[in-house]
């Protein structure tokens, strides 16, 4: 009788988060035989964060940017786990989720990084960020919110403090909604609300450095604010908000300005997880890895993408850009060092290339500084780079259509149709309760 010989067990692999860096690792390991590998991500989708902020102003449908992990994962041999990561225990080399435990041979840490207020804590609950399609979609309807209470404010201050938005943050995020809301001011507002005809209502972007797109080409800087103020945006350098109180934002050189919305485009800062100790982690709180992307002191664990900070590329000393393309290419590149010591082979360094940094300022108008800013491309051209890698990088064709459409109908029609509140999140609704509190009087002297 022929003795069956038993197969070694497969490693387990799982991954924690499903953006840039997670689904392109995830994707390397398709139909592999050498590893099992599990992602595990809090939404049961993967979305496409250059764009959030179209879906935010209207301009893309949340599909258009979003698909489902579990039909991208689809017969390729890849688990997926909707959860919530609460304690990790490095020892055991198990996870503790909101659904469960988790065990792993590896682990890699993909999880990016959430909004940072630096230090202005009490920030957090007054103005709207951008990190997911929730807040999007959050957003959305706080600017069309803002719309529909302005028509009913008779006291032309009280309307233009409504109608006043402070944008925070002067990089590619910040200047990219302050484009496309001086656009929908210019081309929609009147159309939809003839009551405005006469608003006051400002744009403000706020940046504490020298330039809008600090990491961009001189060209590039002053492109984006050529563009903005002739846009009708106003322009605030050097400075930083020290204060938001009472609907009045208040600046580091003593000005101040009412606005009833301020947008939070500053800055970012990584995901903690319990169990990960404070010695592991370094500026940003990013976990500190290897050039292999292993976290230091920490065995079997590896971070990629934004959450992670890898000071032995000589080019980038004080860690890489926390931007998509560093993301992916951590991501395809950890999977191959995962495949090569499977099949017994040499493992490599991380080295980044950098393929440049884009940015849109309003419909017609967008700068590209291309491998490492050598070359610059703007006006329609640059337009038309910044379609086409976006269009490109988004995760299948059914995104690809459903945005490439919406832009042409946006551009064509200098319009667009999605300026509807469907459902109010539960926190915010709560965040929208003072905003409507302060409308009340304009509701009741409509009858409303």
């Amino acid at each position: 009788m022929e003795i069956l010989k038993e197969q070694p067990r497969r490693k387990h692999i799982v991954v924690v988060g499903g953006g840039f860096a997670g689904l392109n690792f995830a994707q390397k390991f398709f139909k592999n035989n050498h590893y099992d590998v599990t992602v595990v991500d809090r939404n049961n989708y993967n979305y496409f964060t250059p764009l959030l902020y179209q879906v935010a102003t209207g301009f893309l449908d949340p599909t258009s940017i979003s698909y489902p992990f579990r039909m991208l994962f689809r017969n390729t041999g890849i688990k997926f786990r909707m959860a919530e990561l609460l304690h990790v225990d490095t020892d055991r080399q198990r996870l503790k989720l909101n659904t469960g435990e988790l065990a792993y041979d590896y682990l890699v840490f993909a999880a990016g990084t959430k909004t940072n207020f630096f230090g202005n804590s009490n920030m957090k609950d007054k103005v709207i960020s951008l990190k997911g399609i929730d807040d999007a979609l959050d957003m959305r309807n706080v600017l069309i919110r803002t719309m529909e209470n302005a028509t009913l404010e008779q006291d032309p201050v009280e309307r233009k403090k409504i109608l006043t938005t402070v944008i925070v943050g002067g990089g590619a995020t910040g200047v990219e909604v302050a484009g496309v809301l001086a656009e929908m001011k210019k081309h929609i507002l009147l159309k939809e609300y003839p009551e405005l005809e006469h608003n006051e209502g400002a744009i403000y972007i706020v940046d504490g450095q020298d330039n809008l797109l600090t990491p961009m080409s001189e060209k590039s800087h002053k492109a984006a604010y050529k563009i903005l103020t002739r846009l009708g945006v106003e322009v605030k350098l050097n400075t930083v908000v020290t204060s938001y109180e009472d609907d009045k934002v208040t600046f580091s050189d003593g000005q101040s300005v009412d606005a009833r919305t301020v947008i939070w485009c500053a800055g970012v800062t990584a995901n903690l997880f319990d169990g990960i100790p404070k010695s592991s982690l370094g500026s940003g709180n990013r976990m500190k890895t290897d050039a292999f992307n292993q976290v230091l002191g920490l065995k079997n664990v590896y971070a990629i993408g934004d959450i992670c900070i890898q000071e032995t590329d000589l080019v980038y000393p004080k860690g890489h850009p926390q931007l998509a393309q560093p993301a992916i290419q951590h991501g395809k590149h950890l999977a191959n060092n995962f495949l090569a010591l499977a099949r017994g082979k040499e493992l490599k360094p991380f080295k980044y290339f950098d393929k440049g940094d884009m940015a849109i300022i309003g419909r017609n108008y967008a700068v590209a500084d291309l491998f490492k800013h050598k070359f610059h491309l703007g006006g329609f051209i640059g337009l038309l780079s910044w379609l086409f890698i976006h269009v490109v990088s988004l995760v299948n064709y059914n995104n690809k259509i459903k945005t490439i459409y919406g832009w042409i109908v946006a551009y064509l029609t200098n319009d667009q149709h999605l300026r509807m509140i469907f459902k109010e999140s539960v926190k915010q609704t709560k965040s929208n309760e003072s905003r409507i509190r302060k409308n009340d009087a304009s509701f009741i002297k409509h009858g409303l």
